[in-house]
């Protein structure tokens, strides 16, 4: 690393920092004066707003255009440096275009790892405590509200043979009843419970059943037996019967690993849309390098229009990026489309972008 180096690295990240401020306080702004009525009713003072709701909500908007905000830095300080003629005086000085790249990929890689962590455990975190603040003061009266009491039945599937319901589930007390439970093989029912009642105990992290009748099924012989009370540890817990729509979004990378596998046992609908999110968090970070350098490889040359011209180019790549990035998890929750192939799609079509630009630049 150069002076140069560290003189482009610098402009490049003061600028994108600067950006993700700015944009920071204007979306915290728009976000007060549309929540004014509910922070009011909720009766918390501004400092338990801010700890209850802003500390997860700014993780969550600054993760939302990462990579956007990334692209339109480079962008940004790069065609200003355009502007004034120290690319063209770079150049000139000896300097190849492969070699002016390299505080780019220094600053595309640096922010990418930081985007990597940042998805895979600081904004899971975050968007619990978001999630969690407008389930109890927002969206009182949602459908998807994870802190309502819903009494109502649950189907599900505990592993790739076994089949349990409950009926009249209360999520807030964390029970319900009758649950009835059967295990089958080689298309034949081998065992089958039945509970008057289930109950979560928090202190020995079990479920709690009550008046248990058990049937062990061999051929044309059945053992019966009759429990007042039996506790069991399934691969279930409450969370997993919540049916909380952010489920996905709440859960750090290892904890959304270990979910897909018991989603996957029980044959789950929304199989792909967690498969999306996992492949997603590692497909950002990839996608904030690529549009550094596509950023730098469009801006560096000097053109009619300056800034304008630049900036009006990044936004439209920038929204083919997204729009694509969209339509592809679309496809892939609603369609056939492999989740690992819509995750990457938007990475894989721009990093032939990114060839074709950097082989039209003039070097």
């Amino acid at each position: 690393m150069k002076k140069l180096d560290w003189y482009i690295l610098k402009k490049f990240l003061t600028t994108f920092f600067f950006a993700i401020f700015l944009f920071t306080v204007i979306a915290v702004a728009v976000d007060i004066s549309e929540k004014t009525d509910d922070f009011v009713s909720s009766g918390l003072s501004g400092g338990q707003i801010i700890m209850q709701y802003y500390i997860g909500f700014v993780p969550y908007i600054i993760a939302l255009l990462f990579p956007l905000f990334v692209f339109i830095a480079v962008i940004f300080f790069t065609s200003k440096m355009a502007i004034q003629s120290e690319m063209i005086a770079i150049l000139a000085s000896g300097t190849t275009f492969n070699r002016m790249l390299r505080p780019y990929w220094v600053g595309g890689i640096t922010l990418a790892i930081i985007s990597m962590l940042a998805a895979n455990y600081l904004v899971p975190r975050a968007n619990e405590i978001r999630t969690t603040f407008e389930a109890r003061y927002v969206n009182g009266n949602s459908t998807y509200n994870p802190l309502l009491r819903q009494n109502r039945s649950i189907y599900f599937r505990i592993d790739s043979f076994t089949y349990a319901g409950i009926r009249n589930y209360d999520t807030g007390s964390k029970s319900g009843g009758p649950f009835f439970m059967h295990r089958i093989k080689n298309n034949e029912l081998v065992y089958n419970m039945r509970s008057e009642s289930i109950r979560w105990d928090t202190a020995i992290k079990k479920w709690i059943f009550t008046e248990v009748v058990e049937r062990n099924i061999k051929a044309m012989d059945e053992k019966v037996s009759i429990t007042n009370r039996k506790d069991l540890r399934f691969n279930f817990k409450p969370f997993d019967l919540s049916h909380d729509t952010y489920a996905k979004d709440k859960l750090t990378t290892p904890e959304l690993n270990d979910f897909i596998q018991l989603e996957t046992l029980r044959g789950s609908e929304d199989l792909n849309g967690l498969l999306v999110e996992k492949y997603r968090r590692f497909a950002t970070p990839v996608a904030v390098l690529i549009l550094s350098l596509i950023g730098a490889i469009v801006a560096f040359k000097k053109v009619r229009g300056g800034s304008g011209a630049h900036i009006a180019i990044g936004f439209m790549l920038a929204s083919a990026f997204i729009l694509m990035d969209r339509f592809s998890t679309i496809f892939s929750t609603k369609g056939n489309l492999p989740p690992v192939i819509a995750a990457w799609i938007p990475d894989l079509v721009f990093v032939f972008v990114a060839i074709y630009l950097y082989r039209k630049a003039p070097k």
